[in-house]
């Protein structure tokens, strides 16, 4: 019955509220203190009791009102950080302003005119807001996150207190050293703090308030300028927060230690509610909103923990701090020591991996749902902490982080409302492919069998990968090509490393050459010979490079000799062209669809998302030339960086051509073509009405095609095949493929080419399409509460598939 009249109560307090034309005082603390002091509202009834048109009604016909509710609730929670909530009705008062701002706040984000309301100073109020503030006092906004900060390293609130029953906890509170009192043990923390189901509870509503300031973003337009930084990120994440450090590290710890199955009992998360769960996807999505800042100031601080030499001494840091101002990306840049880049590697790892688990009973074992916010978070990890980059890829342990990313990749690839899982998956692989390590540890064997709907192979890593992508391109859906490009990139960086392909990832090799070089294909859209350039310099750099071990691609291309033939030869006529074009218009545009093998056992088909699905809309991704640098690798093994009018699009086969006079020509042709046609790709195969493939653009590339490597070993071993088959009368490939595996051709091929790796190159574009995409990954994911569902969201759409 109590806890239906304090609903009861809280109700009235709201129609009270929506119902007054006259303003209500402040001072009327009788009145305000019904929405908080005797009431014990969830935060579900809270949503449930103020429903969005009476907030609205408030801010449009008594907006006085409504500032003051909000300076009242924020006045509450200020009082609660200074007093430390001694008492259990403070922690309830604490609670419920709590869950009234986060109801509320979306509806002040949403209109223009109230967004700078929270940074404005309350003449006469504000000293009594906080006593540590200058006299003009501080912006509610500012008195409102520090109060959360506050709190959020509470002795019995939200963190053990270490102190039993000692009257004096209250009074020196702003005293505490929280860095004595991170959550969890991991980086800069050894001891593990007793779980604490209340304060994990706490804390998570905390930081729900915490991430609904941040969303501010949400109601801004997407715009190409991404110099405006979010004012409540900036501020959170300044020095101006005294628990900046400790928060960071409790945050990142918290997520890094959990393990979602614990002892391994199955069918435990049935029967006990696991509170860390919420906890951690709080904290992961407060981390990967806040790690948010101008490229710049990151790549200056990853190099100054590459080289402490360069790092400034303490009174250089006195006068001119290093790296970012905010405190999350500049601390995670700095993480350094070999067991906390691992505690976070294996964390990672550990969370993405869980979904994968096999087991005997079914649905026995707890599966996370928050694998996006742990790809984004290690995407952020490995483009602001090079040394983390590079402990990842020193060992085999970036194999139990491509795995799960595959996994992800391949089980999306036909649901169109997990675009932006495709787009996170492919960018963390080419960051990685741009590494020569990354190429090496694919060619571990592949052992783990996890279930996936690919077709049943033996081989490495690298096998894994090609398998998948090859699906991708031929059983995904339409709005995956602009990632083609991607794909293929990521498949050109590792191509020199890879020391032998198996059978079944060399003829997926060829079949997608095959598909891409039809002439349909080709003169249908102003950059899908692209892909066959793409494809084109794979085989030569396992021709050039890795020749020996790669018998298995070395008999697929002699089995498939004609496509290059008929690459060679392709027409470039205007009649030619026109013919090509028409039978694409009566056969359609069919997707590459090979004969596929059997399945694994135990996997299921990528399916579309299900008629009604909500998704957010993304900003488009810029195109592959943008996001990406060309380095040529050197003789000891470094690399150095091409000057950037080189097109990525550039086959470095035509080096050893000796095109490359020709080359700055062709790159200029490219980039006008990628500005003209940088929208259409997006949308579809087929290529703008404005633009039709000609005789003199067919020709401009047709003559760069780096055939040349190719073509000489066809002419050195398909003579050599015929007559080993009429000879021995053999009809067993595996005797052609042993003959191949002893063959050699020393001195038969042209000079080596240099190896030009594209590596990952952010720009405002990327950092767009992220912010995008973080935010409606999370405005998807929070929907118990549904904080931001109804309200007028503009930096993306939510649509229904």
């Amino acid at each position: 019955m109590g806890n239906a009249d304090s609903k009861l109560h809280f109700r009235k307090a709201v129609v009270q509220l929506t119902t007054k034309t006259q303003p209500v005082e402040a001072s009327d603390d009788v009145f305000w203190d019904q929405f908080w002091v005797d009431s014990s509202t969830t935060v579900q009834d809270v949503f449930a009791l103020v429903p969005a048109a009476e907030i609205r009604a408030v801010r449009e016909e008594s907006p006085s009102n409504l500032a003051t509710l909000c300076y009242k609730a924020v006045e509450r929670l200020v009082r609660g950080a200074d007093s430390g909530c001694p008492s259990e009705k403070e922690r309830q008062t604490v609670l419920n302003c709590t869950r009234l701002l986060t109801r509320i706040l979306p509806y002040i984000f949403e209109d223009a005119d109230w967004r700078g309301f929270f940074w404005s100073t309350i003449p006469g109020r504000a000293g009594h807001l906080d006593h540590d503030a200058d006299d003009e006092g501080r912006p509610l906004a500012e008195s409102l996150l520090l109060a959360i900060a506050d709190l959020l390293f509470c002795p019995d609130f939200t963190i053990q207190s270490h102190k039993k029953n000692s009257p004096d906890t209250a009074d020196d509170i702003r005293a505490i050293d929280s860095c004595e009192y991170i959550w969890e043990a991991g980086v800069g923390f050894a001891q593990a703090p007793p779980l604490n189901y209340v304060h994990d509870l706490n804390r998570t509503e905390l930081l729900k308030l915490l991430l609904t300031c941040f969303s501010e973003a949400m109601y801004l337009p997407p715009s190409a300028e991404n110099k405006v930084l979010n004012p409540w990120i900036s501020f959170f994440c300044s020095t101006a927060n005294r628990h900046a450090l400790p928060l960071f590290t409790s945050l990142l710890n918290v997520v890094c230690a959990y393990d979602p199955v614990g002892y391994g009992i199955p069918y435990n998360h049935l029967l006990f509610s696991d509170y860390r769960e919420q906890l951690v996807e709080q904290a992961v999505q407060i981390l990967i909103v806040t790690l948010e800042h101008e490229a710049g100031s990151a790549a200056s601080a990853a190099l100054q923990a590459l080289d402490p030499s360069t790092c400034p001494s303490a009174e250089e840091e006195q006068q001119e701090p290093g790296g970012p101002d905010n405190l999350f990306v500049n601390y995670l840049s700095r993480i350094h020591r070999e067991e906390d880049l691992s505690f976070v590697l294996k964390g990672l790892a550990r969370l993405l991996n869980n979904p994968l688990i096999q087991t005997y009973l079914p649905r026995s074992t707890k599966k996370i749902q928050f694998h996006q916010e742990l790809l984004i978070l290690f995407w952020k990890f490995c483009d602001f902490n090079k040394k983390f980059l590079f402990f990842v890829l020193k060992s085999s342990d970036v194999l139990d982080m491509l795995i799960p990313i595959l996994f992800y990749l391949n089980d999306a690839r036909a649901d169109q409302s997990r675009l932006g899982l495709m787009h996170i998956g492919v960018f963390i692989l080419l960051l990685l492919s741009g590494e020569r390590n990354f190429g090496v540890r694919l060619n571990k064997p592949y052992a783990l069998r996890v279930p996936m709907d690919i077709p049943v192979f033996t081989g490495t890593h690298a096998d894994l990968l090609i398998v998948i992508f090859h699906k991708i391109i031929s059983s995904g859906h339409q709005r995956l090509q602009p990632l083609f490009d991607c794909l293929l990139t990521i498949i050109v960086n590792i191509s020199p490393y890879l020391k032998s392909l198996s059978m079944v990832a060399a003829n997926k090799l060829l079949h997608l050459l095959e598909a891409f070089s039809t002439p349909w294909f080709l003169f249908s859209s102003l950059q899908n010979h692209h892909l066959v350039f793409f494809l084109l310099e794979v085989c030569n750099n396992i021709i050039q490079y890795q020749f020996d071990g790669n018998f298995n691609l070395v008999y697929a291309i002699i089995r498939k000799r004609n496509v290059f033939h008929q690459l060679a030869n392709l027409p470039s006529d205007t009649t030619s062209i026109q013919r090509a074009l028409q039978k694409k218009r009566r056969t359609g545009i069919s997707r590459a669809n090979s004969v596929e093998n059997e399945s694994m056992e135990g996997s299921r088909p990528a399916v579309p998302a299900e008629p009604g699905t909500l998704k957010a809309s993304l900003e488009a991704t810029p195109g592959i030339d943008k996001i990406t640098e060309k380095s040529q690798v050197s003789q000891d093994g470094t690399m150095i960086t091409v000057p950037h009018l080189d097109s990525p699009h550039t086959s470095k086969s035509s080096i050893a051509a000796g095109a490359s006079d020709s080359e700055s020509e062709r790159d200029h042709e490219v980039n006008r073509m990628q500005s003209e046609s940088a929208r259409s790709r997006l949308s579809s195969v087929s290529s703008t009405a404005a633009w039709s493939a000609n005789s003199d653009w067919v020709s401009s590339w047709k003559a760069k095609l780096p055939l040349q490597t190719i073509m000489r070993l066809l002419q050195v071993l398909v003579p050599q095949v015929e007559k080993i088959c009429i000879d021995k009368g053999l009809t067993d490939e595996s005797e052609i493929l042993k003959f191949l595996q002893h063959g050699t051709l020393v001195g038969l091929l042209p000079v080596p080419h240099p190896i030009l790796i594209r590596k990952y190159q952010a720009n405002a574009g990327t950092a767009m399409w992220f912010r995008t995409y973080i935010w409606g990954v999370i405005y998807l994911r929070n929907v118990d509460p549904p904080i931001w569902y109804d309200t007028d969201i503009r930096l993306f759409e939510i649509q229904r598939i």
